[in-house]
């Protein structure tokens, strides 16, 4: 029952973090301010009522769209505030109420958003990098004992795609990928970052192909997205995944 009862706190406030999410998702890239510019209808200017800016529940009852001028709201809002509830959830189940749990959290809504944005534009703005970093050095201080595995990390899949960036000058790689995996490697750790990257190269093999088998899209792809979906197994399952991968050796 307590499990329950703290899942549901968890996607409430994971939902309320997901309104944020839709402000730096939709602003960032207009370069508009997150903090002194009221929420507005993106197409008639607007400015939102309280009852209006409720998380899910004012998109459900505005019919998706603008209570104003009745132009349609994209279905981004209600999808992105329940994906970041959803995430926080896992966290919570994988992690329970933990410094660790709480970093995790945090850095699930940075990578949701940083997600969206970089598949929109192919660009990983700096602050959320600058943000994971910041976790990842709380992550570091508050399990100083284990400090050589978070610095290891810091650099182990980052100085790889680094070379790699200076070998194909800059055609291979974005500079915003190799920052993402050298933040959420202070983060993680050494091990979890290397499945993390590896998971992401997985997922973007799958994805993009099937995306360029069926939708016919270019070779150029945003691995933001992958990445942070690789990210957060490892988060998640990562751990499980080394013992398996691990166990599988020690039969031979």
């Amino acid at each position: 029952m307590l499990d329950i009862v703290f899942s549901i706190f968890f996607c409430l406030y994971g939902i309320v973090i997901g309104s944020f999410l839709n402000v730096l998702i939709l602003r960032i890239p207009l370069k508009e301010s997150v903090t002194l510019t009221r929420s507005h209808c993106m197409s008639c200017g607007h400015i939102l009522k309280w009852y209006e800016l409720i998380p899910l529940f004012s998109y459900i009852f505005l019919g998706g769209k603008c209570r104003q001028c009745k132009s349609h709201i994209t279905i981004q809002y209600p999808i992105v505030e329940a994906a970041n509830g959803i995430l926080y959830v896992i966290v919570y189940l994988a992690c329970g109420i933990s410094i660790e749990g709480i970093l995790y959290c945090l850095c699930a809504s940075a990578l949701l958003a940083l997600s969206v944005i970089d598949w929109r534009t192919k660009e990983i703005p700096v602050g959320f990098n600058i943000f994971i970093f910041i976790l990842g050095l709380i992550r570091l201080i508050t399990d100083f004992s284990n400090w050589h595995q978070y610095v290891i990390g810091l650099f182990a899949v980052s100085g790889f795609l680094y070379l790699l960036f200076l070998v194909t000058k800059g055609k291979a790689m974005g500079g915003g990928d190799i920052k993402l995996m050298a933040t959420t490697g202070l983060l993680l750790g050494w091990q979890l970052v290397i499945v993390a990257f590896l998971l992401g190269c997985i997922i973007a093999s799958i994805v993009h192909l099937a995306l360029m088998a069926i939708k016919k899209v270019g070779r150029e792809l945003a691995f933001g997205p992958y990445l942070s979906a690789g990210v957060f197994i490892a988060m998640i399952w990562g751990e499980q995944l080394v013992s398996w991968y691990l166990s599988m050796w020690a039969t031979y």
